[in-house]
């Protein structure tokens, strides 16, 4: 069956707008994840602010690795690798995230990070 120039414009319009629909409601959803997961961080942070007594500074640097990392974890986790492979994936980034936290928490703040995350680890 052979299309007229109308039903073809027609048709690339209609996939146009069908794409058009879909890249926009992926952007909303984006979006909406992206402000949720601010939103969390920020009320993570504030927890550690008190756990660990951290300073503004320390504080603002915490919400933004636990972003950046929260990120970056739940791309793998919703990848279709494997889960050996996930979990390896995973180990490795929480070694560079607990690198990171290093150098901006003291050794004190840093050794009381990890217990406070093995006793949430067990309580789970």
């Amino acid at each position: 069956m052979k299309l007229t120039p109308n039903q073809r414009i027609s048709l690339i319009s209609l996939a146009t707008v069908v794409v058009a629909g879909f890249v926009a409601s992926q952007i909303y959803m984006n979006k909406k994840s992206r402000e949720e997961i601010k939103e969390i961080a920020e009320e993570l942070s504030l927890l550690w602010k008190d756990r660990l007594f951290l300073n503004e500074e320390q504080t603002l640097k915490m919400e933004d690795l636990i972003i950046e990392y929260t990120l970056k974890k739940n791309e793998i986790i919703n990848s279709s690798m494997n889960p050996i492979a996930q979990v390896r994936k995973l180990k490795a980034i929480q070694k560079v995230e607990h690198r990171n936290l290093a150098k901006m928490l003291s050794n004190e703040q840093f050794e009381n990070y990890i217990n406070i995350n093995k006793t949430i680890q067990k309580k789970v």
